[in-house]
């Protein structure tokens, strides 16, 4: 389907959204979310996808909600009736995407300023980059508001008080790639201009590698990070157990044997 407020391309076995708002600095407006629920549900049910990058356009990754488009009062925009739907009794996802629910993995290349919402991302995808450029903060208390999700979210990524700093410091002070790099918050720092090339470096590396194996290995550390070890572990070896069922589980150790690249099939 097209897009107006996102790009949407699939390359190979890899789709690549981009938010692309950049007068707005990426900022979440509800037409844009929308679309980006379409984009995850399109890349999650294509099976020439295996893996989805996410970035930005201009300066900033993602600012956020869109401000302009909060009434006075304060409450939160819905396309559908209010409490008419399951996703309105969660916590607001807004551009978050599905990962409780998605198989396929998420890379986010952080191109700029990811503030607010946009740290979703940051702390749900499953491998985070980022340009030399990008900074991370949380603005709501400088706006009046209590920092909700996106701060609980970054204390299960961040230590504790630095994750506390960050909300409560609000605007005024923002944290830098290597500062984020080093807390463990992403994975690599980039040269701004390499950043999109970095992104589908590692895409490809990712995708050379079986991709239901990849999907089980995700769901394990994803729905066992949530469970008692033992549990966690006995989860694990349920999703082994299921993909030594599939084509690709035989064609892995036969490539080995042949000394040939696996085709993979995702069956």
């Amino acid at each position: 389907m097209p897009y107006d407020s996102i790009g949407y391309e699939v390359e190979g076995h890899t789709a690549t959204v981009t938010l692309n708002r950049p007068d707005a600095l990426n900022a979440l407006s509800p037409h844009m979310i929308t679309e980006l629920r379409a984009a995850y549900a399109e890349a999650e049910n294509d099976d020439r996808v295996w893996l989805l990058i996410v970035t930005g356009t201009g300066r900033a990754f993602c600012t956020g909600a869109d401000v302009k488009a909060i009434p006075g009062d304060g409450k939160v925009l819905n396309e559908r009736p209010y409490l008419s739907t399951y996703e309105q009794w969660e916590a607001p996802q807004e551009g978050t995407p599905p990962f409780r629910t998605m198989a396929k993995p998420i890379l986010t290349a952080v191109n700029g300023i990811c503030c607010g919402a946009g740290l979703d991302w940051v702390t749900t995808s499953d491998i985070v980059i980022a340009s030399d450029r990008a900074t991370f903060f949380d603005p709501h208390v400088s706006i009046g508001l209590v920092a909700g999700r996106e701060v609980v979210r970054l204390a299960r990524v961040l230590p504790r008080s630095v994750a506390l700093r960050m909300a409560i410091m609000g605007k005024h002070e923002r944290m830098s790639a290597a500062r984020a790099y080093e807390l463990g918050m992403i994975s690599e720092v980039v040269e701004h201009d390499r950043l999109l090339e970095r992104a589908h470096e590692l895409a490809a590396l990712v995708n050379r590698n079986a991709p239901l194996a990849v999907r089980g290995t995700r769901l394990a550390i994803r729905k066992g990070l949530d469970l008692p070890l033992h549990e966690a572990e006995m989860l694990a070896e349920s999703f082994r157990e299921r993909v030594t069922r599939t084509e690709d589980a035989l064609e892995g150790p036969k490539a080995f044997v042949e000394k040939r690249t696996p085709e993979w099939r995702a069956r």
